[in-house]
């Protein structure tokens, strides 16, 4: 019987199996980087040892300072969760010799699955049918060329290691090609270090749906149905769902028999998850063809969907299995039970190319959860998200007889959700979640390309109602520090608070940053009220107040309407956040020494848009380069970006070296 597990995972999958570990009595031992050591995974374990800085080279993938923890705890297992040492063979190896139980797969089948081109060989011998390409062992870029080819574009090009979409690239075209396999090999290394990849005959139609299979020591394998992951962005999955949209009952035999008939193959044991790239363009019939893509041999990200549908507990499967004992189910006793899809929220910015973000958690509000609704969260109220792991905040899950119905729930949540102090991805899939081809389950791998455009979502009021509200927070925020002064023994002294003017009510003159844009503001405060007159540029905007007993309702009077506004505001320092239907917008109160020191930036001028590391330099000083040419390669949260220039012209004062570490807004160089 295991007694203390050692999670060797950080973020909401540590929290999740904490939660499962605290139900079957096991003590739990979480290892943190010094950038997590308040994380919320840190506060509800059992017990916390810190094991080294913030790269994760240097603690969550350092095999000997796991260990060491283990050791040191009396840890008699280790759950590896999902990424970093999850499908690490070495480490699953290294906790054998240690006589520590490793939950998950044995170390062989690690191997046999890890590379992605050493399992399609596999397969092929098990009869399990694998999508047409290259994974042979030649990995010279010209005969790579020559094989991609032979294939035809469009093809995929993918790290034979790894997944989550990193080392991955579409190429439509063989001039595209020697470019895209420099950039997947070099995303690879850094991802892996592993660059070795293999080539991919890309279906114009295609669905990404996964089996979930779970093995014994006994040899029994069985399924847990299927999972569709179609919806993604940079081949990383957004929004998963259980059962697959259209699937009949003659598709579903036939590629969950041929998962388990994978499964057997290589002798799994533990949880395992079967990917196959099915060929849906004539939607999903008895005859559909599908592909083997790669097994993942650990949990998945997804796992929730499978157990709102099946109503077991995967982690408690894996603990038992780890344990040696049998399934807890045979295949018949394991039902399918309406529906569930799952959002993952990302700490990024949809507006621009949906780049990783990082900063403050200063204000998060979720709705509660219910036998229909589940939040996954690895964040709390202060936690920072920093540049140095994935970018994945929370997912949300929801539950529903039928599968439009937990589609408007789980549209509900998101758009009930609210999270500021960081740009989030929560309107952008609530808006996915409302589109007709999404409802209709008319969705592809590339729904959100061929969609593009339909996601966007602007402000939910006029830029004037949204600095109004954002004015009435900072002023009420204030009313306390006001009414002293108001009742001072001499009120109207000049020495009795801000705002004194001679023989004239308290005004204050503000000024905030609202997209890009700045607003001058008179604001004249109703002594001893919430009520203020606001005047933009000498002209009368609007009075109004924030509703009494109702903190998120604003009644506001314009010169031609009057409006009744529900709306969060939440203040932080100096900015304020306005977060409606998901969407957090952002009123930043400018000190007038911040505006008499503004400065415009040069419309040439290229900023790092995130913190990062810059991989490669592509540019020289004096190159004359014409738009959108590829001037410098970074990497951050895990994910490679290019950046390119902004018009034609010349490359001045570039400094910025491969290696070097870049901060937000840092200039790089100039196209004059």
């Amino acid at each position: 019987m295991i007694k203390k597990i050692l999670i060797a995972n950080r973020g909401e999958i540590a929290c999740r199996i904490i939660l499962t570990a605290k139900t079957m009595g096991i003590k739990t031992v979480a290892v943190t980087s010094f950038a997590d050591r308040y994380a919320t995974f840190a506060m509800i374990a059992d017990q916390v040892i810190q094991i080294g800085p913030a790269p994760a080279a240097e603690s969550y993938l350092d095999i000997d300072k796991i260990l060491a923890a283990a050791i040191e705890t009396g840890a008699d297992a280790i759950h590896p969760g999902y990424g970093f040492l999850a499908e690490n063979a070495a480490f699953a190896e290294a906790c054998q010799k240690q006589g520590i139980i490793f939950i998950g797969p044995g170390a062989k089948a690690i191997r046999d699955m890890g590379l992605k081109d050493r399992a399609k060989t596999l397969m092929e011998k098990a009869g399990v049918p694998v999508v047409p390409g290259y994974h042979g062992a030649n990995q010279d870029p010209k005969f790579l060329a020559a094989a991609a080819k032979k294939i035809g574009y469009p093809l995929m090009i993918k790290a034979v290691a790894g997944g989550g979409g990193k080392g991955m690239r579409l190429v439509k075209k063989a001039g595209e090609f020697a470019e895209a396999l420099k950039g997947a090999r070099r995303e690879a290394a850094n991802s892996f270090g592993n660059d070795r990849v293999l080539l991919e005959k890309y279906l114009e139609t295609p669905r990404h749906i996964e089996v979930q299979v779970f093995g014994d020591a006994a040899g029994n394998v069985v399924h847990l149905f299927e999972r569709d992951c179609s919806i993604q962005r940079r081949h990383q999955k957004i929004i998963e769902e259980a059962p697959a949209p259209g699937m009949t009952d003659v598709l579903r035999e036939r590629l969950t028999g041929a998962a388990v008939r994978a499964a057997k193959a290589i002798h799994y044991e533990n949880a395992g998850t079967i990917e196959f790239i099915v060929d849906a363009a004539g939607g999903l019939t008895d005859q559909t063809r599908f592909y083997f893509m790669e097994m993942n041999t650990r949990l998945q990200v997804e796992h929730p969907v499978t157990e709102m549908v099946t109503g077991l507990d995967l982690v408690e499967w894996q603990i038992l299995a780890a344990e040696g004992k049998p399934l807890p189910l045979k295949q018949k006793e394991i039902k399918l039970d309406g529906h569930a899809i799952e959002a993952r929220l990302y700490a990024e910015d949809p507006d621009h190319d949906f780049l990783p973000q990082s900063g403050t958690i200063c204000w998060q509000s979720f709705p509660d959860e219910d036998d229909a609704f589940r939040l996954e969260n690895g964040y709390g109220l202060g936690d920072q998200v920093t540049v140095h792991y994935d970018p994945m905040m929370a997912k949300l899950i929801t539950w529903g007889e039928t599968r439009k119905s937990a589609i408007v729930r789980l549209k509900q949540v998101l758009e009930a959700s609210e999270v500021a102090g960081i740009k989030t991805n929560l309107a952008f899939l609530a808006a996915v979640c409302g589109h007709r081809e999404f409802l209709g389950g008319n969705i592809t791998t590339h729904f959100i390309e061929d969609h593009d455009g339909d996601f966007a979502t602007a402000p939910p009021y006029p830029p004037e109602v949204m600095v109004v509200i954002a004015a009435l927070t900072y002023l009420d925020d204030r009313r306390e520090e006001r009414q002293s002064a108001y009742d001072a023994p001499d009120p109207w002294s000049p020495f009795s608070g801000e705002g004194w003017r001679m023989n004239h009510d308290y005004c204050e003159n503000l000024s905030f940053v609202y997209l890009d844009q700045v607003y001058h503001l008179r604001a004249e405060p109703l002594r001893g009220t919430g009520v203020a007159t606001f005047y933009l540029d000498g002209d009368y905007l609007a009075t109004g107040h924030r509703q009494y007993g109702h903190e998120n309702t604003f009644e506001l009077q314009f010169a031609d309407r009057r409006e009744s506004i529900a709306i969060s505001a939440i203040s932080h320092l100096d900015r304020i956040f306005l977060i409606r239907g998901g969407r957090t917008d952002e009123v930043r109160h400018l000190l007038p020494e911040e505006e008499m020191a503004g400065e415009a930036t040069a419309p040439g001028t290229i900023s790092s848009p995130m913190p990062g590391r810059i991989l490669e330099v592509l540019a020289k000083n004096g190159q004359n380069v014409t738009k959108d040419t590829a001037l410098i390669v970074m990497e951050a949260m895990k994910m490679e970006y290019t950046l390119r220039a902004p018009r034609d012209g010349q490359v001045e004062g570039l400094e910025a070296k491969a290696g070097a570490q870049v901060s937000e807004g840092q200039i790089l160089l100039e196209i004059v």
